[in-house]
């Protein structure tokens, strides 16, 4: 049961009448029971909650930064009108601060035996499963004095799948890809290490491209085309440790390193390449095989959806045994994890060995931009301090780097935005010099 704001009024009023007008029992009873009276009629009158009838249908995903719509259908069995207020709860995340009254509150009417559909709107700040929490109706009587109130569990889930923001990349680095693969128009020839096909010399052809045996036997010198190679395997491996949880700007490194991921494999799938994916911080946090072009994108997003940063060390020799279970072949192996100077080094580097003994390995990892803000300060001595601090950050993130790539390891060090594109350049890079 629940008493409305109509009756508190009526009952405040009537304490002032008892007050100043007929004070005593008689003024109190004259008052307090016609309200009471109007409430138990209220209550006798109103629909009840209990038989009530829901289904839901929808969307069960959405990208972040998108809108997801969820349709709850109330049926009324009863023989009464139903007058009332719905409040459809779902996790706090699931909109915009501010949205959620607006959105998640109905006021509906149904007849006696009928049914109505509500849409209730979800705008997710988070990735990750929303699952709805119960639906409370409050059933009010004709007079509007008190209501019945009773909840529901009406189960729902809708899947928020990482924004992709670095989708805005995909055209100019998959221009790049056909320019390697020497299929544009324009005058950059294709580079690789791939046989692709016998073509008549041209002058600016480089000598060493020509076929003398099947120049001999023919009247004009022929010289090979190549490719980049295809079919080449590519693991992305993301950590998901405590540097994940970190925010750069405004996301956390898991996400940044997340939309970096889903360029790459966008760009290696096209390219014919196979694509792999690890998430791993002191175990399998998930895991997803090669797919086909179509098919790679959709498996990947759906994966990387519910990953959490864990905080707990990032178990570097755990990684590299499972990437050497899973890749028992050479592969690119790009690994997503922070160029912290401790962990590196105690860490990621004894356990490098093993690993680029058989693979080609990059490390990507996102830079803070607030250190680079920080390094500019000047002209106050907190700013000075500020500098010097950043100074020395940056100072230690390249002795990391350089490390690394001692190691034999390609190390791209960029921001939150610029992770992405980089990562793809790199992978460009690599494949046309033929190291894949």
């Amino acid at each position: 049961m629940a008493l409305t704001g109509r009756s508190a009024l009526v009952a405040a009023l009537g304490t002032l009448v008892v007050g100043f007008l007929l004070p005593g029992w008689t003024g109190l009873l004259a008052v307090q029971l016609p309200l009471a009276f109007a409430i138990l009629y209220d209550l006798f009158r109103a629909a009840p909650v209990r038989t009530l009838q829901f289904t839901r249908s929808g969307d069960t995903s959405v990208r972040l930064g998108n809108e997801a719509a969820v349709h709850l259908t109330v049926t009324n069995p009863s023989h009464r009108l139903l007058r009332a207020r719905l409040r459809d709860a779902w996790p706090p995340s699931s909109w915009r601060r501010g949205t959620e009254a607006a959105a998640s509150r109905h006021a509906l009417t149904i007849p006696a035996g009928e049914r109505r559909r509500l849409t209730t709107t979800l705008s997710p700040v988070r990735r990750g499963d929303r699952n709805a929490a119960r639906v409370t109706v409050r059933s009010y009587g004709p007079l509007g004095f008190a209501a019945r109130q009773g909840s529901h569990s009406v189960p729902w889930s809708v899947r928020v799948l990482p924004a992709f923001e670095s989708r805005k990349h995909v055209p100019a680095k998959l221009a790049r890809l056909r320019e390697l693969d020497g299929r544009t128009s324009v005058l950059t020839r294709g580079e690789g290490t791939e046989f692709d096909s016998l073509r008549e010399y041209v002058p600016g052809d480089d000598t060493r491209s020509i076929d003398w045996r099947a120049t001999a036997r023919q009247s004009s010198v022929a010289v090979r085309t190549w490719r980049p190679e295809r079919d080449r395997r590519v693991l992305i491996v993301l950590d998901t440790g405590r540097a994940a949880a970190g925010r750069v700007g405004d996301v956390p490194r898991l996400d940044a390193a997340l939309d970096a991921a889903l360029l790459l494999t966008t760009l290696a799938t096209r390219a014919g390449d196979r694509a792999d994916f690890l998430a791993y911080d002191r175990r399998v946090r998930a895991s997803l095989q090669a797919r086909t072009a179509k098919d790679a994108l959709p498996a990947l997003v759906g994966a990387m959806a519910p990953l959490e940063a864990d905080l707990v060390e990032f178990d570097a020799r755990g990684m590299v045994s499972a990437v050497l279970r899973r890749a028992r072949r050479h592969a690119l192996v790009v690994v997503l994890t922070g160029l912290d100077a401790a962990p590196v080094e105690e860490g990621l580097l004894p356990a490098l060995p093993a690993l680029t003994q058989r693979h080609t390995v990059l490390v990507a990892s996102v830079a803070d931009p607030r250190v680079q803000a920080m390094s500019e300060q000047r002209g106050t001595v907190a700013g000075v301090y500020e500098a010097a601090a950043a100074a020395q950050a940056q100072a230690e993130r390249r002795q990391t780097a350089d490390l690394l790539r001692r190691h034999g390891v390609t190390v791209v060090d960029a921001g939150p935005d610029e992770l992405a594109p980089a990562l793809a350049d790199a992978y460009l890079a690599l494949k046309a010099a033929g190291r894949l």
